[in-house]
């Protein structure tokens, strides 16, 4: 027997990435994916392909042959346009060299915690959240600590002091989303002033998710970190392309990191992805400067379609609906159910309708359900009549 070959080995998956949980919400879409009978609300995306005047700026900036390697924060017109893009919505002074372009959110997310987690940290994670965020973390190195929020008849409700009590001398950064998946639930001005000033005082960083900052009902944008934070503070800013402009499958986003951290995130950037491809990045630039009307006829869709939702899901016994502020989602729970993985993977086979259990969304949601009202309104009506017959008759086994 050779001697080297017979030395105990380490495994070749390090530790932990092979134990990470898989996220309840593919393992309901990969059973109701490309079944023409399921109305598929469990993924976060619209109904609605990416408007032509994006994909045409694309194809012409593809045609001319705009297929080179980029700079690996983006191409100088595509900073520019993300800062002017902030500075109107706004109304702040973002240069560009404090924004880089990703290629998706879920990058930008995972190269904040590359950039801030060491081994044995903590990130606290304001809950319920999208899982993904908490899995990069979690590869990263960090444990997980989940503070909950509250539902009631007026909406979310967040405890800024349990998320103080939460961290330690290790927690490195505090996550929330704002609007937030799945709750739809808005962080107000005085919250995220408190927020901030604990995020000063003991030096954590704040990964603030604003991916849903145009999908709102009341205004023109939600209120973003980037309007209290100073230019040093530690507040990284994450957006994308998917949601206002419908443009999920580009994966597409971007990060406003703080002054100071330009040269981390061109390594950072260099060595994982080295930059997105231009042509992508010219259609993203027309989304910015030309979108607007297309941002706000999307957001009114959404409008009626939260409204055709709280109004069918009140008329349904046995439901309870979570108001929500912002985004696309409504969260729910029904008396009776306490395995919401088994209702929506029921629920696909049985009434043909795709929703997300709040299993997967951590501590908090773990009786609710989540669907995605991003949708035509017959559409909802007819996934909402198929709802009203599946929870009348659903009964735990």
């Amino acid at each position: 027997m050779d001697h080297a070959h017979s030395l105990i080995r380490p495994p070749l998956i390090r530790q932990g990435i092979e134990t990470l949980e898989d996220s309840p919400i593919v393992e309901v879409w990969r059973m109701g994916y490309g079944r023409q009978d399921v109305i598929g609300m469990f993924a976060g995306e619209p109904d609605v392909p990416t408007p032509s005047f994006i994909c045409d700026a694309a194809a012409k900036a593809l045609a001319a042959g705009k297929t080179f390697y980029t700079p690996n924060r983006g191409i100088p017109a595509m900073g520019e346009a993300l800062s002017e893009y902030l500075r109107n919505t706004y109304d702040v002074a973002v240069p560009p060299g404090r924004i880089a372009l990703t290629q998706s959110g879920m990058e930008a997310v995972m190269l904040i915690a590359q950039a801030t987690i060491t081994p044995g940290d903590n990130v606290v994670t304001v809950t319920p959240s999208w899982p993904n965020i908490m899995r990069a973390m979690q590869i990263c190195g960090a444990a997980i600590r989940e503070v909950a929020m509250t539902p009631g008849a007026e909406g979310w409700t967040l405890d800024l002091a349990a998320v103080e009590a939460a961290c330690d001398e290790r927690t490195r950064v505090i996550y929330l989303a704002s609007p937030g998946n799945p709750t739809g639930w808005m962080i107000g001005r005085d919250q995220a002033e408190a927020l901030l000033a604990i995020a000063r005082a003991r030096n954590i960083a704040i990964l603030a998710d604003e991916v849903y900052h145009r999908t709102v009902y009341d205004r023109k944008a939600a209120l973003s970190f980037l309007e209290i934070a100073t230019p040093t503070d530690p507040v990284f800013v994450v957006n994308s392309f998917s949601k206002a402009w419908a443009m999920t499958g580009w994966r597409l986003g971007w990060i406003v990191y703080p002054e100071g951290t330009t040269d981390a995130f061109e390594k950072l950037i260099q060595f994982n992805t080295s930059g997105a491809p231009e042509f992508l990045q010219h259609g993203a630039i027309a989304a910015l400067r030309d979108g607007e009307k297309f941002v706000a006829e999307f957001a009114a869709r959404c409008g009626q379609g939260r409204a055709i939702v709280n109004e069918r899901l009140a008329a349904i016994p046995r439901v309870h609906n979570t108001p929500s502020a912002g985004a696309f989602y409504a969260m729910f729970s029904v008396d009776g159910v306490t395995d919401t993985l088994t209702f929506c993977k029921r629920a696909v086979t049985e009434a043909g309708i795709g929703m997300a259990p709040g299993t997967a969304f951590g501590i908090g949601a773990e009786r609710h359900v989540r669907l995605c009202y991003a949708k035509s309104p017959a559409l909802l009506h007819e996934a909402m009549d198929r709802l009203a017959k599946f929870v009348a008759g659903y009964r735990e086994a």
